[in-house]
This record gives structure tokens, C-alpha cells and sequence, in this order.
């Protein structure tokens, strides 16, 4: 076992009590920070080099899950959203959808009869995490919105994966709580979280096809208390996993063992994001009050610790067709 290097926050960075604060996302050419809150509809931006007083946020009509930076276009940026992929501008908030999810059966279908389901799946359904792969396609989760079906969750999810040309696809069906996506440095394996399942698993990946070897998944890194949320990558292959339900960020080295832990003082983390050697981490509505009313002070909180590494470069989105 490798030996442990331990780090402690003990209040935030920014007390906003989000109802899902997700997806932090560095957005280098400003050292700025974006990041939502789905359940509040809300996207929140800070200049890192004004600090929290620099805090904006626009006021959304509908949930958005997980942003990325489009190569050539620094007015923009691309997004998975309650209904599919769409555009935002950085300064205006002004939206375009490029891409829908969903067929035209699909937003017909009633839910085929699962319990805690209703309305037709486009309805039922939101998109959660998303990460760009090295040759820039954009792979976003969807999972049940739980402003519908509340805990009900199905495994109707889907794994998709929005090439450059426009053209969807879906490497992962099947799924219920869709997470940290992330490949190895080498982009021949790729990391891909379904939280319920407490387990990080790694694919064989073709970065030229965008192929995934799913009959070769093995288990890359298991949770034994809480699950496993988001996470990202740094610049020496390691990865940053939060651990929703514990409190904890841990990474996590190539070999799958955990090296350093951060501890943070409200259980339900979410997601971190590097910006610089600064790790920054959402936090979301404490799910279970009665139980652990001393996470709610800083609940839906973001937090900040300097880690002394630097992330892995982010991807941008490639986009060859005009939208």
C-alpha cells in the first residue's frame, strides 16, 4: 500500500449552497472558473485572479450538466444540457442547440412501465458528466433527472459520444448514475464511472476510432464507503476522484491505489478540477440532514487547496461541421 499524503480543508472557497454545484472547469485564457448547478439551473463564473468577489452567474431555463472549450472559438463554448448538446456564449448567455439525444420514439414512449418513470424519455431524462477525448469528440452521461422520478433511478441511461462532424453515438448503454470520464495519458484506456455501481472501470480505447472494448472492462478503482463522482486527471496520470457520501477526495495512482486524501467538511462532494496546481471542488445539498446535520453548514459549497501538481491538459471540442 502506498503510503497516504493527507490534506484538510476546513471552510470553502465560496459558500454558495448549490443544490448540485458540478463540472469545474478552468478556463485557462481567463483563469477563470466555470461551473453549474444543475438542480438550480444555474452557471457560475469567477475570475481567479480577483477571487470570490469576481463571482457571476447566469440564470438558466433548463439544467446544464458539463461544459468544454471548442478549438478555434474562444467567444463559446459547447455544453450537455437537459435535452442535448448545445453552444453558450461566455459573455451573453446566449444558447443554440447543435445536437438533440433523443429519437423521435423516444420522446413518445411512456416510460415502459419502470417504476418511479413517467413521461416520455427526453422529459425524464438530463445529462450529468462529459469530458472531451484527445482527437476533441465530446462523451456526455444522461441519466434519470431526478427533479422527476426523485431517487427512482433506472439504468436508461446512455453513454454518448458527439463526434465533429455532428454525428452522435453510443459507446454505453445501460447505465444509472454516469461519472468522471477520463483517459490515460497514453488515451489507450479509458476511465468511465457509473457511481451506483461504486466502481471506476477502465476500457481498452482506440483514440482514432473513439472505440470503446466494453467486454474487456475490468475494475479499475473500487469505493468501499460513499461512491465514486466525478474526477479529473493530472499531468503524471493520476487521478482526482471525489467521494460522494464520504467527505473525500482521494488520488488515485495508475496502479489503482490511492496516494493522497483531501478531506473537506460536508460529505456530498462531486467534482474537482485543476486550475494550475489549485484543486477546486464542488459540493452539493447534503442528502441526508437528520443523519449528518454538521455537513449542511457548507453544504452545495465550492472548495479550493493547493495540491502541488498540475492537471492534465483539457481537450477541446473539434468541430468540423458549422452549427
Amino acid at each position: 500500500m502506498a503510503d497516504i499524503k493527507k490534506y484538510e480543508i476546513t471552510e470553502p472557497y465560496l459558500n454558495l449552497n448549490c443544490g448540485l454545484g458540478e463540472a469545474p472547469f478552468w478556463e485557462k485564457s481567463r483563469d477563470s472558473l466555470r461551473f453549474v448547478d444543475i438542480v438550480n439551473r444555474k452557471l457560475h463564473t469567477i475570475n481567479l485572479s480577483k477571487g470570490p468577489t469576481s463571482h457571476q452567474q447566469f440564470d438558466l431555463d433548463f439544467s446544464i450538466a458539463t461544459t468544454a472549450d471548442i478549438e478555434g472559438n474562444d467567444e463559446e463554448f459547447i455544453f450537455g444540457g437537459k435535452w442535448g448538446y448545445g453552444i453558450m456564449n461566455r459573455d451573453t448567455g446566449k444558447v443554440r442547440w447543435i445536437k438533440e439525444m433523443w429519437s423521435d420514439a423516444e420522446r413518445q414512449d411512456d416510460g415502459g412501465g419502470k417504476p418511479g418513470v413517467g413521461k416520455n424519455r427526453e422529459e425524464r431524462m438530463r445529462s450529468n458528466d462529459g469530458a472531451v477525448d484527445s482527437k476533441g469528440r465530446y462523451w456526455v452521461g444522461t441519466m434519470n433527472d431526478d427533479a422527476l422520478v426523485g431517487s427512482n433511478f433506472t439504468d436508461e441511461g446512455v453513454l454518448f459520444r458527439l463526434d465533429s462532424d455532428l454525428s452522435l453515438h453510443r459507446p454505453i448503454e445501460g447505465v444509472t448514475i454516469p461519472n468522471g470520464t477520463s483517459w490515460s495519458l497514453d488515451n489507450k484506456t479509458m476511465y468511465f464511472t457509473d457511481s451506483p455501481s461504486g466502481t471506476i472501470t477502465s476500457y481498452p480505447y482506440n483514440p482514432e476510432t473513439g472505440e470503446i472494448s466494453i467486454s474487456e472492462g475490468m475494475p479499475f478503482f473500487k469505493v468501499e464507503q460513499g461512491v465514486p463522482d466525478g474526477h479529473c486527471q493530472d499531468e503524471e496520470g493520476c487521478l482526482w476522484v471525489a467521494n460522494h457520501g464520504a467527505g473525500k477526495v482521494w488520488r488515485v495512482n495508475p496502479q489503482g491505489e490511492i496516494i493522497a486524501q483531501i478531506d473537506l467538511p460536508t460529505r456530498c462532494v462531486t467534482c474537482p478540477a485543476f486550475c494550475g496546481t489549485e484543486l477546486f471542488i464542488t459540493s452539493m445539498k447534503e442528502v441526508d440532514p437528520d443523519t449528518y446535520p454538521e455537513s449542511t453548514k457548507y453544504q452545495g459549497a465550492l472548495f479550493k487547496v493547493d495540491v502541488g501538481v498540475r492537471g492534465s491538459p483539457l481537450n477541446r471540442f473539434k468541430m468540423s461541421t458549422k452549427a
